[in-house]
């Protein structure tokens, strides 16, 4: 048993976790890197730590950290969320060893399930179909053309340790194995520590279904039906929902059944998805997420169980409560990824600080969120911004009901893709759930559509003057713990020079609309923020217009910066590892 829980993770799936457990009664720890200090997670939390000095993802992923200030707040248990180290055997082992409960799978459970070819070998054993490939990871460019002749194009390379889409590559013709080889173990490797990557035969025009388990330490193991998570871009989700449109109930039974049997066969214990492809009435294992996922909170609303309080009462020992009977689907749940992205522009990352923040509300609406107004967005981690799940009687009413819910859900400040959802759920192909992995490049019109639903540009406004309002707010930290500070009484008179207010130049305040009238370079210039991962450029190059010249990795996703137009490169300016502004020159024209 235990009465604290540390959460190493942030966002809004620390403040998920955080709202389970003290509705179990539970005390709740956060963890934070320099740049989430004003985050919601770290404001909700009983008590608050810093992780390190890096304001990087790396400081979520230091485990000897983490541990350490579990046993300084006298925290029991370590649940990770998802991402980070919530599928890393290596953490879940230390945790035990330390004497503390990892919320989630045995390590054990986790290493024969976490790695795709050793989950996609499980399979086979356990006599659940999977895509034709490898059990092995592949080394050599030789091997994959080899594959490639005998599974037959499109193939995909896929990272062994991956998920989310990071990692994988889809190659159509043996001239592009050799970059998409490359491409693949970088973001492997700067995604998961792991750049082993395997080859498999790729699917054409599948859905993306997975199945939710649930298995105790005492032998019972169960499944809460399926989801279907077709709306994807760059291989990662964007809309689920339960059920799937496609799935007849005897089809969920059969697939459920397999879910159930691998999950036993590896001694699998706590919340787990397996995912599946499915064409032409046909299924195939494709991996498991030995964690909670993203989507979980469709499936709660449709089978009626708090995933994350299951996973903590299974992590206290607890017997499931449940019976494999009893579990049967109940109305519609869809979820929409609200993530700091622009449709508009390929789904590109959006950095910014959200200036307004308001969510829906009414009968079967959720938010998850972990975000507010005045918060800036980080470049070191994913994208998303919060989950609006919605749950009605039938598909058609969750439809409507999403599409109310969206026009009701307002982010100033950075992009999202509340646009986009607005423009699929309101396709006729969604509509009539006719939807595959490929709706998105198949329906190009979906652009224009989600054109119509964004929001006007603003102007920033301008800074107020004056005294701050009472009270004043502040934080401290005392030995890497975190303290809310109350100020009450009139601010301090601003003093003179360069720190009181933005740099004025000439009587004009510099900034957005100075920075409009700056000459303009013609060159390459990066439209995100985030580190260059790959340079293909040299001074005196020949290049042609939309030639990819600069990879620039930000919110987790490998970014492609093309030649404006045709011409002779000059100067390169931009080098492997550094930062990019937004905005930034990356190399200029003769």
């Amino acid at each position: 048993m235990f009465d604290t829980v540390l959460v190493a993770n942030r966002g809004e799936i620390a403040l998920r976790v955080m709202r389970a457990c003290r509705e179990l009664g539970l005390r709740v720890v956060a963890v934070y890197s320099e740049a989430d200090r004003d985050a919601p997670h770290v404001a909700y939390a009983d008590a608050a730590y810093l992780l390190g000095p890096a304001p990087s993802a790396e400081s979520y992923l230091n485990i000897p950290r983490i541990i350490e200030v579990a046993r300084q707040a006298g925290a029991a248990a370590i649940h990770p969320g998802y991402g980070f180290l919530a599928e890393n055997a290596a953490f879940a082992r230390a945790v035990a060893d330390a004497g503390l409960v990892f919320v989630g799978p045995p390590a054990e459970a986790m290493e024969r399930m976490g790695g795709k070819t050793a989950a996609r070998q499980e399979a086979t054993a356990a006599g659940v179909p999977v895509v034709p490939g490898t059990l092995e990871p592949v080394e050599e460019l030789g091997e994959v053309r080899r594959l490639a002749e005998e599974f037959g194009y499109p193939i995909a390379i896929k990272a062994v340790g991956g998920g989310g889409g990071r990692g994988l590559r889809v190659v159509r013709s043996p001239d592009e194995i050799a970059e998409a080889f490359a491409s693949a173990r970088r973001e492997a490797e700067t995604a998961f520590k792991n750049g082993a990557l395997y080859v498999e035969k790729y699917l054409d025009n599948p859905r993306h279904i997975e199945i939710q388990v649930l298995a105790d330490a005492h032998g019972t193991v169960l499944h809460l039906g399926e989801r279907d998570c077709s709306v994807q871009r760059r291989h990662q989700k964007l809309i689920e929902e339960c059920p799937s449109p496609a799935l007849t109930p005897e089809l969920r039974a059969e697939m459920g059944a397999a879910a159930v049997r691998l999950a036993r066969a590896v001694g699998y214990v706590s919340a787990g998805t397996l995912e599946f492809l499915y064409q032409d009435g046909r299924y195939y294992f494709l991996e498991m997420n030995t964690r909670i996922q993203v989507e979980h909170t469709v499936t709660e609303h449709v089978y009626g169980v708090d995933l994350v309080q299951a996973q903590l009462r299974i992590a206290r020992g607890e017997p499931l409560w449940l019976r494999q009977e009893e579990l049967t689907p109940r109305g519609h749940a869809i979820e929409c990824r609200i993530n700091a992205e622009d449709p508009l522009h390929g789904f590109r990352p959006a950095l910014g600080t959200v200036t307004a923040y308001q969510e829906p509300a009414g009968f079967g609406v959720r938010v998850e969120s972990g975000v507010r107004a005045g918060y800036p967005i980080p470049q070191f981690y994913d994208s998303l911004l919060a989950k609006l799940v919605v749950w009605a009687e039938t598909r058609p009413a969750a439809i409507a009901r999403a599409r109310r819910a969206l026009a009701d859900f307002h982010v100033a400040g950075v992009a999202t893709t509340i646009p986009f959802h607005r423009a699929a759920l309101a396709h006729p192909v969604f509509v009539a759930g006719d939807n595959t992995v490929n709706f998105i490049p198949q329906h190009p019109e979906l652009v224009e559509q989600a054109r119509t639903y964004a929001p006007p540009p603003a102007e920033a406004p301008d800074e107020p003057d004056g005294a701050l309002a009472t009270p004043r707010l502040f934080t401290v930290e005392v030995n890497s713990r975190r303290f809310g500070v109350r100020v009450f009484g009139s601010a301090p008179a601003p003093t003179a020079g360069p720190a009181a207010r933005p740099a004025e130049a000439n009587g004009r305040r510099s900034g957005p609309r100075k920075a409009a009238l700056a000459p303009r370079v013609d060159g390459v210039i990066s439209p995100i923020q985030g580190r260059v991962a790959a340079v293909r450029a040299e001074p005196g190059q020949q290049v042609e217009a939309g030639q990819v010249l600069f990879i620039v990795e930000a919110m987790k996703m490998e970014n492609e910066i093309t030649a404006p137009h045709a011409g002779t490169l000059s100067e390169v300016r931009a080098q492997v590892g550094a930062t990019i502004e937004a905005g930034g020159v990356l190399a200029t024209y003769a």
